[in-house]
């Protein structure tokens, strides 16, 4: 049985915005802050009084109504410091670091479990992770293991599988490495292909670990809140002034300044690519020194069960703070059945394309929305096979995770033309049936490639393309492969816009041209006060453990903003405008 229901958005002309749902069986309100000249898409638009009213209509069905995690679940009338839109690694993060520091945490998930590209999902007897396997962050040691502090501070703790290579490198002119665990057998392996280039390997990666030690020395909290950044001056004034230094720098300059080896080049451009999906001149050297040393400091480890095990622990997590996460609530800044809700601030998870081109619709942009938007495009999508095989088409002895990019180094960053692939049954063997394997492939791709296709010519490309990576890896890898394959699911940018909500099925920005660094890039605070992103659209950008980074961030930011940490109007006024100046010269 369906019912016709309708949500409706207030913003007053002055004061705070009310976010109304109401339905046949229920109405209510979400108070936010003020969006200001903004517009949501598909929103009938009409006056009432002094507020503007917005509505949309939509169906609410009965018999699948929103499932509440908790003892009592968010009701009617409550009350929150922070609703966050989207339970990716970021907005969880978020949630559960501003729940222990005491605030009361509302996540609205359109889906039915959490976890975004960093959950799963199971077919016929098989537990896929979403997106990668390759789990940076969780270690045991440093500052840098950002899952493991998020875990623990809301009591929760994983078993882990340490991973003894992070990926074995398959490159053109049989160029191939085996990234080691620790660092100097890493260093010999990479030293013994490139003899003459031992100096310069030497010092651009030891131009990493500086970047690394810089941060994993440092409490790692809000850029954007100045009495803990002066702080971090004050004590670690060195550790400072290094991150200040590479901020505005790309691995690929770095690595200029040391190499001059052309097949050495490539595979440094292959490392970033792996990292950031662009080569090292467009790679900020943050982002290239924190995951190209972690790898090597607290090492790859993968957690019993599988990857979305991490996202289902932070949300018992969350539940355990007296907080509360909703799932297939089909939100932007509204919900679909009704109930009433009041937040002080609202966080999105949804990348800054999303928020502000399909949450929020403006006429006018923000200015530094604007800005974002002119140095940064959406990085391409994936193409993406999850594969069940037959257990003996692997060698005695394989590798976890591999990339392979067979003959030319040109094609690196074309669609198609590199591929990624993890086995994480190699590591955790309970993900499949027994005498099985997963092979989860994939491989960049643009939704271009796939919109406007009738059905029958969709699935047959998809069929198409999986056979020629399937093919390519039988070749270079593994013999056949493809007899052994006994189950095969392939996902196109199409999936991934559909399932994680993500615009085109970007997986994050992508610099127009080569950037100044981390420079260009937006931190959690946005125009419109009391809204704040987390995700990989904003600073310091992809992966797990930089995603884990800005949840941290931003919890501290929100907690500042809701009188939970110290906060200085004056500072931080000073602060964010020399900021977005900053960005301004990128």
């Amino acid at each position: 049985m369906s019912l016709g229901c309708y949500q409706t958005i207030q913003f007053p002309r002055n004061g705070k915005a009310r976010f109304l749902s109401c339905s046949p069986l229920k109405s209510s309100h979400l108070t936010g802050n003020k969006i200001g000249s903004v517009k949501f898409r598909n929103f009938q638009v009409f006056q009432r009084r002094k507020g503007i009213i917005m509505r949309l209509k939509s169906m609410l069905s009965v018999d699948s109504m929103v499932e509440i995690e908790g003892e009592e679940g968010a009701s009617t009338g409550s009350k929150y410091d922070a609703i966050v839109i989207g339970s990716g690694m970021g907005g969880l993060v978020a949630a559960t670091q501003l729940a222990v520091k005491g605030a009361k945490v509302l996540v609205l998930e359109k889906y039915v479990i959490p976890g975004g590209s960093s959950g799963y999902y199971q077919r016929d007897g098989y537990t896929f992770d979403v997106g990668s396997s390759v789990m940076f962050g969780f270690s045991d040691k440093g500052n840098l293991d950002l899952i493991t502090q998020a875990l623990a501070a809301v009591g929760r703790e994983m078993e882990v599988i340490p991973d003894p290579t992070t990926v074995h490198i398959h490159l053109p002119n049989n160029l191939s490495v085996l990234v080691h665990r620790a660092y100097s057998e890493f260093i010999e392996e990479l030293t013994s292909k490139l003899p003459h280039e031992k100096e310069g390997i030497l010092k651009f990666y030891g131009e990493c670990w500086k970047v690394y030690n810089a941060l994993n020395s440092l409490e790692l909290k809000s850029l954007e809140e100045p009495i803990y950044l002066f702080g971090q001056f004050f004590h670690k004034p060195l550790e400072c002034c290094t991150l200040a230094y590479y901020l505005p720098q790309n691995a690929g300059d770095i690595a200029r300044k040391y190499v001059k080896d052309p097949q050495l080049l490539s595979f440094i451009d292959t490392e970033c690519f792996i990292v950031s999906t662009v080569n090292a001149l467009r790679t900020p050297m943050i982002n290239a020194g924190m995951v190209l040393c972690d790898r090597h400091f607290g090492g790859i480890n993968y957690p019993v069960g599988g990857v979305g095990g991490i996202a289902e622990s932070l949300a018992e997590g969350l539940i355990d703070q007296s907080s509360e996460i909703l799932y297939w609530a089909n939100v932007g800044v509204r919900l679909s059945d009704g109930r009433e809700f009041f937040a002080r601030t609202i966080i999105s998870n949804a990348t800054r394309w999303d928020t502000f081109g399909k949450l929020l619709k403006g006429e006018n942009l923000p200015k530094e929305e604007e800005n974002f938007q002119k140095v940064y495009i959406k990085a391409p999508s994936f193409l993406s096979i999850h594969m069940g095989v037959k257990g003996d088409v692997l060698p005695p002895v394989t590798d976890c995770h591999h990339f392979v990019l067979e003959d030319d180094w040109t094609i690196l960053e074309e669609p198609y033309g590199s591929i990624f692939l993890s086995i994480p049954t190699i590591l955790d063997s309970s993900l499949a049936p027994k005498g099985r394997h997963i092979l989860h492939l994939f491989t960049t791709s643009s939704i271009e490639d796939w919109e406007g296709l009738p059905p029958k010519d969709y699935e047959a490309k998809k069929e198409l393309i999986a056979e020629e990576i399937i093919r390519r890896l039988e070749k270079k890898l593994f013999p056949g492969l493809k007899s052994s394959i006994v189950f095969n699911e392939v996902g196109t940018p199409k999936t991934h816009r559909r399932f994680l909500a993500r615009d085109m099925g970007t997986y994050g920005p992508m610099p127009r041209q080569i950037p100044k660094g981390l420079l260009g890039m937006p931190f959690n605070t946005t125009g419109i006060s009391g809204l704040y992103c987390v995700g990989d659209s904003c600073f310091p950008g992809q992966g797990v453990i930089a995603v884990a980074f800005l949840g941290v961030m931003c919890a501290h930011r929100v907690a500042a903003d809701i009188g939970l940490e110290k906060k200085s109007p004056v500072l931080d006024t000073a602060l964010l405008g020399l900021l977005g100046w900053l960005r301004t010269l990128a």
